[in-house]
């Protein structure tokens, strides 16, 4: 558990794709305000918030660098949890999926979709 913790507090402190001043699709965590920004053509991103948003988003980054727009929509929030390494209460949830919902949105945003709501995020698979 510790080398999963020491994992994340790595990714939050040396993010993984995070470019200042990034510009693209933009979601905020309604229960907490981190905010997460994606750019789906540049595969970069932005945003500020706690260790767990922030990690996670830094690892999604290193997996989604080589995948397919498809690749990504097969992504679900076990997927999420099993990369995070440590158990996420239900309190954290949002922030662990943070990503995912920005991303996913993103996606649909680029299609010219409508974005999924918090609710159908958290029950992804």
């Amino acid at each position: 558990m510790d080398l999963y913790a020491e994992n994340i507090l790595d990714h939050y402190r040396h993010p993984r794709g995070k470019k200042e001043g990034a510009t693209g699709h933009s979601e905020t965590n309604p229960t907490c305000g981190d905010e997460l920004i994606i750019n789906i053509k540049d595969r970069s991103w932005s945003g500020v918030g706690c260790a767990i948003s922030q990690a996670a988003m830094s690892m999604l980054f290193e997996e989604m660098e080589e995948m397919s727009d498809e690749d990504i929509e097969k992504l679900s929030k076990q997927d999420i949890f099993d990369m995070l390494g440590v158990p996420i209460g239900s309190r954290r949830t949002k922030c662990a999926l943070l990503c995912l919902h920005t991303l996913k949105n993103a996606l649909r945003k680029s299609r010219g979709e409508e974005p999924q709501t918090w609710i159908e995020t958290v029950e992804i698979r």
